[in-house]
């Protein structure tokens, strides 16, 4: 009987392996797959989430969810956002096997191997199924990217450095310390 082998992947190849969260995305009918995000991507990642969801459990006004969630966006595009939000009156989008339309808000934590795909053809499709705000946070340059997709999903509205504050209309009444979201 004849077999083929196929040479094994080195962890260097495997590194190189665009990320979003785990597992995979479809990208434009792309099956994109995922190596593990990086430690200080998931500290970010949990600290936004404890902070929106803390204020999420004193002001009720929507849901906030972490990755891995599929983001059913069109049947070319399955995300899952490392974060987002979904406000009270849109909860009818949220199903059991994960979200059919676009969130409120979502949040992209940029590593060099997402970030064409976060700041190229995802947030062009965020803005085109009518995702609100996009936030995109930068490890490496400690910022963070707020864009308004309906008004320029090509030029954020603000960015912020790591020593600020940053607050969303999304989210009235609550304020990200963003040293507290850089602290690792």
């Amino acid at each position: 009987m004849l077999s083929t082998h196929a040479r094994p992947i080195t962890r260097h190849e495997y590194a190189l392996i665009p990320f979003g969260a785990p597992n995979c995305q479809l990208i434009e009918g792309d099956l994109v797959m995922a190596p593990s995000p990086s430690i200080p991507h998931q500290d970010i990642a949990g600290r936004l989430y404890r902070v929106m969801g803390n204020f999420l459990d004193a002001h009720p006004v929507g849901l906030v969810f972490i990755a891995p969630a599929d983001v059913h966006l069109s049947d070319l595009n399955v995300y899952q956002p490392d974060v987002f939000f979904i406000r009270q009156e849109n909860r009818g989008i949220i199903e059991e096997h994960g979200i059919e339309g676009a969130p409120d808000l979502v949040v992209e934590i940029l590593s060099k191997t997402t970030e064409k795909y976060d700041l190229g053809l995802k947030r062009s499709i965020y803005a085109r199924t009518g995702v609100e705000e996009m936030w995109v946070i930068d490890p490496a340059k400690r910022t963070l990217a707020l864009y308004r997709l309906a008004e320029n999903a090509d030029v954020p509205a603000a960015t912020y450095r790591a020593k600020q504050r940053f607050s969303s209309a999304l989210l009235p009444g609550l304020t990200i310390e963003l040293p507290a979201l850089f602290a690792s």
